[in-house]
């Protein structure tokens, strides 16, 4: 859940912001400079909302839709052919994540409906059926959840508080490739462009454009559609540089780190069977798992599920090797085998 404390500086911040600025508003000694202040800076804050415009990257905006026209009627072109592909390919996945959806709640209503059976059963032979089925349909509608195309991003649900910097940082920085796109498509095709601008709405960072409606309605339908699309184009092609660095990057880090031989100890659970004098510790380097071999995440998860499903073994070693294990030095390379 979102931590009580997190809540608390997100309200206290955007109270004392809003009360910041009724009361220079309402003053009367500052309220003109104030105002004046704010419209000089392309500043506008309301509840739980501040809005920056700007008109100092027009120059930059305008240098780039106007660079190499023919090369950007193209580029707009394939962007227009990509958005109307993904606005009808939404329509499946936003109807299958229905599907899904309501599957999950009928599969949920099931398993509600055998656990009150179960429990108001006497025979146990019937409780043994309705448990079982319960079980069922548990497992089925855990499956059906994990198998979903789209998952909703709650903070605080499923996803980590201390991953929202760079989650939001993401956002930001997709706001703003998506608006350039907008800006370089609007200026391409003769419309005039007013400002650019950014906006924090409670906790939410975004992007924006400003354009000349006029100007955006008085051009043709497939001219609108290059730059309503320019967007979403933008997004696509920056999500493809972003798996390209994702997969090269163990080349790109090569000269400072190196990968593949095996996973670095990051966090012990206090309730962990390793944890100890004789466990593992933070900065461990784990390269087998009895006789698996790990060379990454997915081996170590691959080989403890293999473990779990194999006979359990034991190890008989010398006196000698077990009074070294009872003083273990930090630093020097020794196999454990932690049961």
């Amino acid at each position: 859940m979102i931590p009580v404390s997190l809540v608390v500086v997100v309200v206290g911040g955007w109270t004392a912001v809003y009360l910041t600025d009724l009361v220079l508003k309402s003053s009367v000694y500052f309220k003109h400079s104030y105002e004046d202040w704010l419209e000089n800076n392309g500043l506008s804050i309301s509840p739980f909302h501040i809005r920056w415009q700007t008109a100092v990257f027009n120059r930059a905006f305008y240098s780039w839709g106007r660079r190499k026209a023919r090369m950007l009627y193209q580029w707009f072109n394939f962007g227009m052919v990509f958005g109307v592909i993904a606005m009808f390919s939404s329509f499946f996945l936003l109807g299958k994540t229905l599907m899904q959806t309501l599957a999950q709640m009928m599969a949920d209503s099931s398993t509600s409906y055998s656990s009150s059976s179960s429990s108001s059963s006497s025979s146990s032979s019937s409780s043994s059926s309705s448990s079982s089925s319960s079980s069922s349909s548990s497992s089925s509608s855990s499956s059906l959840h994990n198998e979903q195309v789209l998952q909703v991003v709650v903070p605080g649900i499923n996803l980590p508080v201390n991953q929202l910097t760079y989650f939001f940082a993401a956002v930001l920085i997709s706001g703003v490739v998506h608006e350039i796109g907008h800006g370089i498509a609007a200026i391409r095709e003769q419309v005039r462009f007013n400002g650019f601008g950014i906006f924090l709405f409670i906790i939410y960072p975004g992007a924006f454009v400003d354009l000349f409606t006029t100007h955006l309605q008085l051009i043709s339908p497939v001219q609108q559609l290059r730059i309503f699309c320019a967007g979403i184009w933008h997004n696509f092609v920056l999500a493809l540089l972003g798996i390209l660095a994702l997969v090269l990057l163990p080349v790109i880090l090569l000269p400072f780190y190196y990968t593949g031989v095996g996973v670095l100890i990051t966090e012990v659970a206090e309730d962990s069977p390793a944890v100890g004098p004789r466990g593992l510790f933070v900065g461990d380097l784990v390269t087998h798992l009895q006789d698996c071999p790990v060379t990454n995440v997915q081996d170590w998860n691959e080989c403890l599920d293999t473990i779990a499903y194999e006979p359990q073994i034991g190890y008989c070693i010398s006196a000698a090797t077990l009074q070294q294990l009872s003083f273990p030095v930090r630093g020097v390379y020794i196999s454990l085998c932690i049961r």
